[in-house]
Parts: structure tokens; C-alpha cells; sequence
């Protein structure tokens, strides 16, 4: 068991589960499922934590794969395109979704101490109705807030 977000997951299920789901939706859709591809969400999905671009090609570049930006960031382009990896834009980093496949609004909680990230789906409907109030059409949601997880959290008096 390996923590994810907050909480305990059986870490060697999620991750062939992730890969076996990205490999059916690739095949279905007829995209090209690159070795440079798989190994980036491979890697996010061991980790289990957002990793910058350079940390994942120094990944690749040890394991022979690339010392190159343009690999890393292409590969991260299709897998966000795709919704297998999310950009945690305060963190200028990625992570590997925890709903892939699911059209949804994630919402990221970010650790300020340990730097822990628990993903959850966001209902929206709040956000569309005061959108509609002024004549704006949302297209995308992503919402990141920063606070403390239940381990950083000082015990109550």
C-alpha cells in the first residue's frame, strides 16, 4: 500500500489499471501509444506526485529514453489532451489523473507542508449557474487550493 492524495490505495493495482485503461482508450481512439508516452505516465503513476518536466526527463534520460525537452514535452501534451495527466498549474508540474476516462472538473488539494496532491471530482453546478448569470459558457474547470493534509494538520487542543 503507497499513499495517494491523502489516503492508502493498493499502488501496483492503480498503476497497471491506469496503463491497461490509457492502452484500451489509445487502441479504441487509433493514437499512436508511444514508448516515450507510456513510460511519462508510467512514471507519474509511480511517483504519485506532481513532477516537473525536468524531473521526468532526467527519469527518461537515465533509463536511455531521451535527454531531450521536446520528448518529455510532447508526451505530456498528448496526455493531458487525453486525460491521463493534469497540470498542476501553481506547481508548474504534472500528475497522473486519478479518474481517467471520466469527463470531470478536478479539484487539487495541495499540501502546503508535505506537498502531498489529493485530486476530487467537482461538482459544477454552482459555478455554471452564477457563469449563466452573466452570459459566460464555462468550458473547463480547474481548481487548486492549498491548505494542510490530515498528517500536517496540528492535533486539536
Amino acid at each position: 500500500m503507497h499513499d495517494i492524495g491523502f489516503g492508502q490505495h493498493d499502488h501496483d493495482i492503480c498503476v497497471s489499471s491506469a496503463m491497461e485503461n490509457a492502452e484500451t482508450f489509445c487502441a479504441s481512439n487509433k493514437l499512436q501509444f508511444t514508448p516515450a508516452r507510456k513510460r511519462v505516465l508510467e512514471i507519474l503513476l509511480e511517483e504519485h506526485r506532481a513532477m516537473g518536466a525536468y524531473d521526468i526527463l532526467a527519469v527518461l534520460a537515465s533509463e536511455g529514453m531521451g535527454s531531450q525537452p521536446p520528448v518529455v514535452y510532447r508526451a505530456l501534451d498528448f496526455l493531458t489532451t487525453h486525460g491521463f495527466v493534469h497540470k498542476i498549474e501553481r506547481l508548474n508540474a504534472y500528475l497522473a489523473c486519478n479518474h481517467p476516462g471520466d469527463t470531470h472538473s478536478p479539484l487539487f488539494m495541495i499540501c502546503r507542508d508535505c506537498g502531498a496532491i489529493a485530486e476530487a471530482t467537482m461538482p459544477t453546478a454552482s459555478l455554471k449557474d452564477a457563469a449563466s448569470k452573466h452570459g459566460f459558457r464555462i468550458e473547463n474547470t480547474v481548481i487548486e487550493v492549498e491548505g494542510l493534509c490530515p498528517g500536517c494538520q496540528p492535533e486539536a487542543a
